[in-house]
């Protein structure tokens, strides 16, 4: 039997050799039979029969080749490269193609031209060239980039046509459903084959999924906004805290805000219309929002939820409400809250009061980028705040992992509830964790802003903070039920003594805690 590696890849080590080598292996979403241990034996086999032992693996599996972003091997062996952690004097890859299949073929150079210039030669093992610098090797290896990236180009532009197909068609391409909507699987001849719960997905290529109207309590509501908000004048504000306050909740079992009640005035799935291609962001490369006329629209593919002509009202007013602000006045607002927040996005917009929203915005200056782009604001930002959620997604799990284990450690009986990660200890009292992420303020000073999770009803909640550059756990603070009244707090760099904060390394307090946190038990 083979030795395996760290990462449960095959590999072959042979102490006598004297040329050591890493390999380097990938598993795209769209070449799935390109598996990583098929590629890894391939590699082991070229390494075999010229006296190469692999040394370490390097593994992306499932990972798009477009781009470098989310591709953590590739980066963990690049940072290993610059910082000359290396053991190894080849890098051993199956084909160019696993290298990437990146837009620009200079970026793919790029990276080779890093481990060359550390002293490392990259090997493609399945190509019928020799990796050795000669004219030809070159010539060919260019034309290989290029046949990998146009591959990904014409992929892109089929699949694209494909879905709008399906649009076309009625179909629902992607998304949750929405408050007062259901998603609905049907199978290859139209039938239903059940109601698809948030998270699941189809399992069968020929499947297809359309939405539904909801429970006849959730389409009250959402006849209510639109009521609320046509008839009788009230504000996105307003009827976000008349909800709350009469204990409804989001889908996503949240309290409502000003963008969330506007979301659903200005979703044409509650008429039945099937809007498609309202942002692209094809081939990783820019998330771009396009205007109206790109959009890809099928009008009465679901049944509606509110009358057409109250929809149409509700945009109504919505447009006629920015015509109160004249451009100038529209983009100085748009411009002092990206001073004060430092990004711009459609939520962030639609959440200020006082502001146009975001879509007064896009129809005014023909596209929320064209009205970002007057007040100075470039997307990269955005988007770093969008990775920092990408992160805190990743990150969560890895927490609630983390504390389950140090409390097992201490003599806890843990039970987890999967689909809410809330922990019950014991058998006595709930804990639930969140993460609270990292923004400064105008002065420089850091805050962090801390939502909880009320609607679980937890005993006790474990507030972990950020580092500022929101990469890293700080420390974590431990609330008891019975001192929190609210649904959000606001931290800083130094809070009150009531509040007890530990370094993130430790968490044995969170134990200790339970002697004396209170227990609310069912009545």
């Amino acid at each position: 039997m083979r030795p395996r590696h760290d990462n449960g890849l095959p590999g072959e080590e042979n102490v006598n050799c004297t040329v050591r080598a890493a390999q380097y292996v990938r598993m795209s979403t769209e070449h799935q039979q390109y598996s990583t241990e098929n590629q890894a034996d391939r590699i082991r086999d070229y390494a075999e029969r010229r006296g190469i032992a692999i040394v370490r693996t390097y593994a992306d599996e499932g990972k798009s080749g477009l781009n470098i972003g989310g591709r953590e091997g590739l980066q963990r062996l690049l940072d290993d490269v610059r910082s000359g952690r290396v053991d190894f004097e080849l890098i051993l890859v199956y084909d160019v193609s696993r290298w990437g299949r990146f837009q620009d073929a200079d970026e793919s150079a790029y990276y080779e031209f890093l481990c060359k210039q550390a002293g490392l030669k990259v090997v493609y093992c399945a190509e019928q060239f020799d990796n050795d610098g000669s004219p030809v090797a070159t010539i060919v290896k260019g034309v290989k980039r290029a046949m990998a990236g146009e591959y990904s180009r014409e992929l892109s532009t089929k699949v694209f046509a494909g879905q709008c197909r399906l649009i076309e068609l009625g179909f629902r391409q992607g998304g949750a459903a929405g408050f007062g909507l259901r998603r609905v699987l049907l199978d290859q001849s139209g039938a239903p084959k059940g109601e698809l719960r948030r998270g699941e997905q189809k399992s069968l290529q020929t499947d297809r999924v359309v939405l539904r109207p909801g429970p006849t309590d959730e389409l009250a509501i959402v006849e209510g906004i639109y009521r609320a908000f046509v008839e009788q004048g009230q504000s996105e504000a307003t009827i976000a805290r008349r909800l709350n306050e009469e204990g409804v909740r989001t889908d996503l079992g949240r309290p409502w805000t000003r963008g969330t009640v506007h979301q659903i005035l200005t979703n044409e799935k509650y008429i039945g219309s099937n809007v498609y291609n309202r942002v692209s962001f094809k081939l990783k490369q820019r998330r771009v929002r396009n205007p109206p006329e790109a959009w890809v629209r099928r009008a009465g593919a679901f049944e509606a939820v509110v009358p057409a002509e109250m929809f149409f009202t509700a945009q109504g007013i919505i447009r006629e409400r920015s015509r109160r602000f004249t451009d100038a006045e529209m983009l100085d607002r748009l411009g002092q809250l990206y001073q004060a927040r430092g990004f711009l996005s459609a939520i962030l917009i639609d959440e200020m009061e006082g502001m146009p929203s975001s879509s007064a915005f896009g129809q005014r200056f023909g596209s929320l980028m064209r009205a970002y782009q007057l007040v100075g604001f470039t997307p990269d930002r955005d988007y770093r705040y969008l990775e920092t959620n990408r992160f805190l997604r990743r990150l969560h799990p890895e927490v609630v992992q983390r504390t389950e284990a140090a409390m097992l450690a201490l003599g806890a009986q843990i039970e987890r509830d999967p689909a809410t990660d809330l922990l019950r200890v014991n058998g006595e009292f709930s804990v639930s964790l969140i993460l609270a992420r990292c923004t400064a303020t105008q002065g420089g000073a850091l805050r962090w802003k801390l939502r909880l999770d009320t609607s679980l009803c937890p005993d006790i909640t474990v507030a972990v903070r950020l580092d500022a550059a929101n990469t890293a756990e700080l420390d974590y603070y431990l609330l008891p039920w019975m001192d929190l009244a609210v649904d959000q707090m606001r931290l800083g760099e130094r809070n009150g003594t009531h509040l007890d904060g530990y370094r993130a390394d430790d968490l044995s307090p969170l134990y200790r805690l339970a002697e004396r946190a209170p227990v609310r038990r069912a009545a």
